[in-house]
């Protein structure tokens, strides 16, 4: 859309106000799937939840290529978030289920990577398409979204259903045989097999008497509270450290910083989109070596300096060559430190702290959190922009990125090598954090060894 939307002002006339309610709409919405997706998947399982994503997401993607007013590009942008709310819910999810854990961390970064990949083929066919006249090139900008949802139709042929989930239904035989796929020591299987029985509450027989989940959330336990905590504020600091405003309005980032040539200022997008998708293969290979939280240390803190450095950039240095250059690297910058800790570590840890019961469900509310946030920053930006400057909007968001630093230290228990079940029992246990997780100083030590 970032490209797309230069294109969609020029073609219909859009106002200002109308881009960003454009672009923010579909965080706002995706909130919607979000919190739907969470019962959805404990009813008809976390695949086919992934399935009904994919098909409301193709509908929306091809109703805005079609459309031929601001109001059907608006339906077919709802219809898309609504789509895309139920994928980010549950993605993490399926693949924190269904993974071992000694792999977890770096297998439920996987959506993190695709959506960089996404967002960097975005870029590309920005910058491919951009020479077509205007009232084709941003249809065919938008269409090329459908493709990938596509692929995900044939793989649901392929993948098994979640055991943990197999698990709450009572389909025991059916979550062994899944987890022998994904384990060949039998040991191992009926170990794990176990834990999960007990952690779903149907062991010996026995009926879960639990309350109501969506009453538990409400009226968490000490333990739940934390994890609640945890959860919930990760995910609405990942995105108010204004993440999305970069990768939405990143032309209008370095048209301010002095990039008027339309083909140049998209040239510019695409290196954003590579740096952001090189530097997520890094935290990938990295987040069950060295743990969730030093990346986390490393990511939020560099992230501050970059985003003040832009502020400062935008705000002093004018619309000159070293304006530009300093503009592309803080921006090339901020999006590094992001994809190497903030963006993954984020739904790794939504997807690991939470009780089997009340996995999807606090997922979703965790999911929402983070769909209102973009959906506020995306929606936002602009009048924010033209209010105190790009610069000063921007040196908002290192102060939000400072926060996250505190908030990183204070509730951020560390997860790496710890089962799901094993995990539950850190957060009742709250005084053993001390003892059990990876300090600022291992983050200092990895920037050593990078």
């Amino acid at each position: 859309m970032s490209g797309a939307i230069i294109f969609i002002q020029e073609d219909l006339k859009i106002t200002e106000v109308q881009e960003e309610v454009l672009v923010g709409i579909l965080s706002i919405i995706s909130l919607l799937g979000s919190l739907a997706g969470g019962r959805t998947s404990d009813v008809i399982g976390r695949k086919w939840t992934m399935a009904f994503a994919a098909i409301v997401f193709q509908i929306g993607a091809a109703i805005m290529t079609l459309a031929s007013s601001f109001e059907v590009l608006m339906i077919g942008r709802v219809l898309a978030g609504v789509g895309i709310g139920f994928g980010v819910m549950i993605a993490p999810v399926y693949i924190a289920e269904i993974s071992p854990t000694v792999d977890r961390g770096s297998l439920t970064s996987f959506p993190e990577i695709f959506i960089n990949l996404g967002i960097l083929l975005g870029y590309v066919s920005n910058y491919a398409f951009s020479g077509l006249s205007v009232h084709i090139n941003w249809r065919v900008m938008l269409a090329v979204g459908i493709l990938p949802s596509v692929f995900i139709g044939f793989a649901l042929f392929i993948i098994p259903e979640s055991p943990r989930w197999l698990v709450m239904q009572n389909r025991v035989e059916e979550a062994r045989s899944v987890l022998l796929k994904t384990n060949e020591n039998d040991k191992e299987v009926e170990e794990r097999l176990s834990e999960i029985v007990a952690a779903a509450g149907i062991s010996n027989g026995e009926k879960n008497e639990e309350k109501a989940v969506w009453r538990e959330l409400l009226s968490p336990s000490p333990s739940l509270r934390r994890m609640l905590i945890t959860g919930f504020g990760i995910q609405c600091f990942q995105q108010i450290t204004g993440i999305d405003a970069t990768v939405y309005y990143s032309p209008e980032i370095f048209h301010d910083a002095g990039i008027v040539n339309k083909s140049k200022l998209l040239a510019a997008t695409v290196a954003v989109g590579v740096t952001k998708t090189a530097f997520i293969l890094i935290a990938t290979f990295l987040v069950d070596r060295v743990g969730r939280k030093p990346l986390l240390y490393v990511s939020t803190i560099g992230m501050t300096v970059c985003l003040f450095t832009l502020s400062i950039s935008l705000a002093i240095l004018g619309k000159g060559q070293l304006g530009v250059a300093m503009a592309l690297l803080c921006v090339c910058g901020n999006v590094a430190f992001f994809s190497v800790g903030m963006g993954p570590v984020c739904w790794i840890l939504t997807s690991e702290i939470f009780p089997l019961r009340l996995r999807a469900q606090a997922s979703a509310l965790g999911a929402v959190g983070n769909r209102v946030c973009s959906g506020f920053v995306a929606m936002s930006f602009l009048s924010l922009a033209r209010t105190i400057t790009v610069g000063g909007t921007f040196f908002l968001f290192s102060l939000f990125s400072a926060l996250s630093v505190a908030f990183v230290y204070k509730l951020v228990p560390e997860t790496k090598g710890k089962s799901l079940e094993q995990i539950e029992l850190l957060f009742q246990n709250h005084n053993e954090w001390d003892g059990s997780e990876m300090e600022l100083g291992d983050a200092q030590h990895l920037v050593h060894k990078a």
